[in-house]
């Protein structure tokens, strides 16, 4: 029997889009190929996430890599991404969450996030309904190591087989069986994730109801 769910946060509770960060910070639309490899898609983002590289040496990185009039637009996107504009709630999700802790269930987070994330996590809609989080760079473990969902079930008393788990990446889904948990790919059709709940034994409405 399912008791607990399980949310990653980018792209399940909120919209994660590199493009639209850099719309906010007006990069040439030209440059925006290098800076997104450059930033999103560097090895210092995943180590940041790890928590075994600081913002600041990223940036450094980063910068050494990039022409000089995209340093600034790098090191505003590392350290505050989430400040240039608000944060973009998926549709239909904190809804959920409030009806699944109005049902009794376990609601926490398992997130690759940098230490940061505590900052912003407050302001995404459902986030009151958690009952505890596993952060990435807090553990230096990233998914879809299995040592981060052991973590998740031994700080809050979690038996696997009574969690379900919800991200937007096959990996990290695939990562959860091998952990002992049953779980789902979110595509962004919050229809399809109420029917995958129900299927889990999880009693949530589905628009058929």
């Amino acid at each position: 029997m399912i008791r607990n769910i399980i949310f990653d946060m980018g792209n399940v509770l909120i919209h994660y889009i590199p493009q639209v960060f850099m719309d906010r910070l007006g990069a040439p639309e030209e440059d925006r190929p290098l800076l997104a490899r450059e930033v999103f898609g560097s090895v210092e983002w995943i180590r940041m996430d790890r928590g075994t590289l600081d913002q600041e040496e990223a940036v450094a990185a980063m910068e050494a890599r990039l022409p000089r009039h995209l340093r600034e637009s790098a090191r505003r996107l590392v350290l505050g991404w989430w400040l240039d504009g608000p944060l973009m709630p998926m549709e239909g999700m904190a809804a959920l969450l409030e009806e699944l802790k109005g049902l009794g269930y376990g609601l926490y987070l398992l997130s690759n996030a940098t230490v940061r994330q505590p900052e912003y996590f407050p302001d995404i809609p459902g986030s009151q309904f958690f009952d505890g989080a596993v952060i990435s760079a807090h553990w230096k473990v990233l998914k879809p190591e299995r040592e981060i969902y052991e973590i998740l079930f031994r700080e809050y008393g979690l038996d696997p087989s009574e969690c379900f788990f919800v991200d937007d990446l096959n990996i990290n889904v695939e990562g959860a069986l091998c952990a002992g948990m049953d779980g789902y790919v979110f595509d962004g059709d919050m229809g399809r994730l109420r029917q995958a709940l129900r299927r889990a034994g999880v009693m949530v409405k589905t628009g058929e109801n």
